[in-house]
């Protein structure tokens, strides 16, 4: 019997409190036209003091179980890519577990920043597709306000918080059809750890840290590796690029994403983009973008979706799904 991974419904939650870029012009030497300019973000979403990575987390889970038709209890897998828990231990997906009141299955949290929903969807892939569990959330969340020096602006100016989820259903091939996770390509080159990384930690320092980046080093990295990355999983599907319906990016910069679509010789129209009104949003960026797609109606079922993703470390990947 051969399995596989498709995704029933996603789910997004973006917190009510909006920066914009004149707010943070206000707060540090920059501009709306300095930021709009080097990045295409013009506002993000910062989440309230009472709002935990959790929280953000489990309202978009439960969207996605809505958009899916499921009740909690039908999930026994979660997977939450997040750079910023709750807590050091125990995982924020068990947490959320908590929170959509779920008494069985698995649950874990993946780190891999900004390419964590990338490696967190591949890593519940797997355990669908070989039968050790039938329905699973993965979640990409993050409050990434929590790690940012504000008075650098370098880095206050791109991020944003937020959440996005996908519920995945093992589903025999012969009621899949041609949908489903396809397949994926991860890598990370530890020897780039100082292009993006928290100068704080449990064992090093503890305590938090904030965000520091090499930003033109990491541009450069970028470009490179997504577009060899999303060439090598496109190539391993047996598809070619013109293919793809859509490219669903992070959305960590826009002349990154235009310069990989571009790389690609994918479409401007060909993109979903959401960095100008959510910022960086790290693990979220992808689901949040996905979903954004599937609401406005451009993304369709049967779609072929390509996705990718770069972050500290530095890691980086994609995957294909026909949605």
């Amino acid at each position: 019997m051969t399995l596989k991974a498709v995704i029933r419904g996603c789910g997004a939650f973006l917190p009510q409190k909006v920066l914009t870029n004149e707010d943070l012009a206000s707060m540090v030497d920059t501009s709306d036209e300095w930021i709009r300019e080097r990045t295409g973000i013009r506002e993000r979403h910062i989440a309230g003091e009472d709002e935990k990575t959790s929280d953000l987390a489990a309202a978009a889970a439960r969207a996605a179980l809505d958009a899916a038709g499921m009740a909690p209890n039908e999930i026994d897998l979660i997977v939450v890519a997040t750079t910023t828990p709750d807590l050091t231990f125990p995982s924020t997906a068990a947490i959320v577990q908590a929170k959509l009141g779920i008494e069985s299955g698995a649950a874990f949290d993946i780190q891999a920043v900004c390419t964590g929903f990338i490696y967190a969807l591949s890593t519940a892939e797997k355990f669908l597709t070989t039968g050790q569990h039938k329905r699973a959330l993965v979640i990409g969340a993050e409050t990434f306000s929590r790690i940012l020096d504000w008075d650098d602006r370098a880095t206050c100016v791109l991020f944003g918080d937020g959440a996005g989820a996908f519920v995945l259903e093992a589903q025999e091939e012969a009621e899949a059809g041609s949908r489903g996770v396809m397949n994926s390509y991860l890598r990370c080159d530890g020897r780039m750890v100082d292009l993006l990384y928290v100068d704080g930690g449990v064992s090093s320092t503890q305590s938090v840290g904030h965000v520091r980046m090499q930003g033109n080093r990491v541009f450069r990295e970028a470009v490179n590796r997504i577009s060899e990355a999303m060439q090598r999983v496109i190539a391993d599907a047996g598809v070619a690029v013109a293919d793809v319906d859509w490219f669903v990016p992070h959305q960590a910069n826009e002349r990154i994403i235009l310069g990989v679509a571009k790389k690609l010789d994918l479409r401007k129209e060909q993109v979903i983009s959401t960095i100008s009104g959510q910022g960086n949003t790290s693990a979220a960026s992808i689901p949040l973008a996905y979903c954004a797609g599937v609401d406005d109606g451009r993304i369709k079922q049967g779609d072929l979706v390509l996705i990718e993703g770069m972050g500290g470390g530095l890691t980086w990947g994609a995957a294909l799904l026909r949605a």
